[in-house]
């Protein structure tokens, strides 16, 4: 949903953009084409493999300032390039190709690898959130981010295993999930669970949610945010953002007058998220469950 996001961002050529998650810069490279030697675009992530693959892809692209950090950190890049407001954010949430594609990586079900999932490539990984977390807070996570509905058997199954032999691998996690449950899933077993644990070690959700009042506040009026998510945890904090930075009064619905002071901030540009049509998920199947919202600044 390349072309989507670039049209809807509405780029002005001597404007300032933020690609919030550059992975393999394909977002950006798009964004750089609809900017004049007067525009600025910023791209971060937090995974290093981005960061060394794009600073090589775009070396003589001078229109473009690449930062390793997490989209969380937005204000504190602006802040050190002396910007206080941008004219567009684009966010493309979720695992990359490239993370899930790069085994080693332990972001799939499918390839073995050692389990880490860690999109910054540091701190806790999945093995740890795997071997030491207890029972219920393990359930808790892969019901709450996986939306796994038999959660509670998975995780006293992995408490089991690793009470003889510590989770090393996705293949060792992605079997215990699949003897786990019962046999009539559709698609692959261990899907929601492996979500879940991506989610947890990489605090996705309440990066998302606190980057979004982030975002909306440091765009120019006018200036448009452009968000594709994933699966529907991301989809419903953006569209539950949206819908209350639209609202212009947030007072119970028996109150007489209106004391709030809630201001509309946005105008929403698509009610209906945008999805891939079918050509693109035939070449992509991957952008099956995408979902795009825009919304405008007022």
């Amino acid at each position: 949903m390349l072309n989507e996001t670039i049209n809807f961002l509405n780029i002005k050529s001597n404007g300032v953009y933020i690609d919030a998650t550059l992975g393999g810069g394909g977002l950006s490279e798009n964004i750089l084409k609809k900017l004049d030697n007067n525009g600025k675009l910023i791209s971060i992530d937090i995974d290093q493999d981005a960061i060394d693959y794009c600073k090589k892809k775009f070396e003589n692209e001078k229109k473009i300032q690449i930062f390793k950090c997490n989209f969380i950190e937005i204000p504190k890049v602006l802040k050190e390039l002396k910007i206080n407001k941008v004219d567009g954010i684009c966010m493309d949430l979720g695992v990359s190709s490239h993370q899930i594609d790069c085994a080693k990586r332990g972001f799939s079900y499918i390839h073995d690898a050692p389990l880490d999932m860690r999109m910054s490539q540091s701190g806790k990984s999945a093995y740890d959130i795997i071997n030491f977390t207890e029972e219920s807070k393990l359930s808790n996570i892969i019901w709450k981010f996986g939306e796994e509905k038999f959660s509670k058997l998975i995780a006293k199954s992995i408490c089991q295993k690793r009470k003889i032999k510590k989770i090393e691998t996705t293949l060792e996690l992605a079997k215990i999930i699949q003897n786990a449950i019962p046999k009539h899933f559709a698609g692959h077993p261990a899907k929601k669970t492996f979500q879940a644990i991506r989610i947890s070690v990489n605090n996705e959700l309440e990066n998302l949610d606190i980057s979004l009042d982030n975002c909306i506040k440091l765009l120019n009026s006018g200036g448009r945010l452009a968000v594709l998510s994933f699966h529907s945890l991301e989809d419903r904090i953006v569209k539950q953002k949206m819908k209350f930075w639209e609202k212009t009064c947030i007072c119970p619905p028996n109150a007489p007058l209106c004391t709030c002071s809630k201001k509309k901030e946005i105008i929403i540009i698509n009610k209906k998220a945008i999805t891939a049509n079918g050509n693109e998920v035939e070449n992509n199947p991957r952008s099956k469950s995408a979902k795009l919202r825009i919304c405008e600044k007022i």
